[in-house]
């Protein structure tokens, strides 16, 4: 029997979200910017040591620091990533928004930040002191790329895992 987690991608807009989830699901990526309007689904199976996991893969719209997050959208999920673009600083100011709406959404789920776009490391605007205040708050990260795909199976295998240690009942 595969088990299944529904997971859902949180971040400002245009942070590369669904380029994480087409690149993660298809293998691919694009350079053309399509927004994503409400949500977009996909799943993938991932082998973990632990045995397959079935990821439904919630690839939601992006919000800025002054919006929550749609809580319809999250009811269900098992552990979220939380998507920062390294090029733009103001998109973890809108991330730590963005946590703290999932978590009175969620509660206590398993959640990843992902760093990405580290392809465009000459451009980065986050400073290795922000990286320690989010790793200061207890937020696993993981750097990505999904243009390279560098990281990105890494963050859904590390959510994938800190969900499947927790003990909860599996549909």
């Amino acid at each position: 029997m595969i088990r299944k987690a529904k997971v859902c991608l949180i971040g400002a807009t245009a942070v590369g979200k669904s380029s994480l989830v087409a690149r993660y699901v298809r293998s691919v990526f694009s350079e053309h910017y399509l927004t994503t309007i409400g949500v977009r689904i996909e799943t993938h199976v991932v082998d973990r040591i632990t045995g397959p996991i079935e990821l439904v893969v919630w690839d939601l719209s992006g919000e800025d620091e002054f919006q929550s997050v749609q809580t319809s959208y999250l009811r269900g999920a098992r552990g979220f990533l939380l998507v920062i673009d390294g090029t733009r600083r103001e998109t973890m100011d809108a991330a730590t928004a963005l946590e703290a709406s999932a978590r009175r959404a969620l509660g206590p789920v398993p959640f990843v930040v992902v760093l990405n776009k580290v392809d465009l490391d000459a451009l980065w605007d986050l400073t290795p002191a922000d990286v320690a205040e989010m790793r200061r708050r207890g937020w696993k990260i993981v750097e990505t790329s999904a243009k390279t795909g560098a990281g990105v199976k890494d963050a859904f295998g590390q959510l994938a895992d800190a969900i499947f240690a927790e003990v909860q009942p599996w549909t």
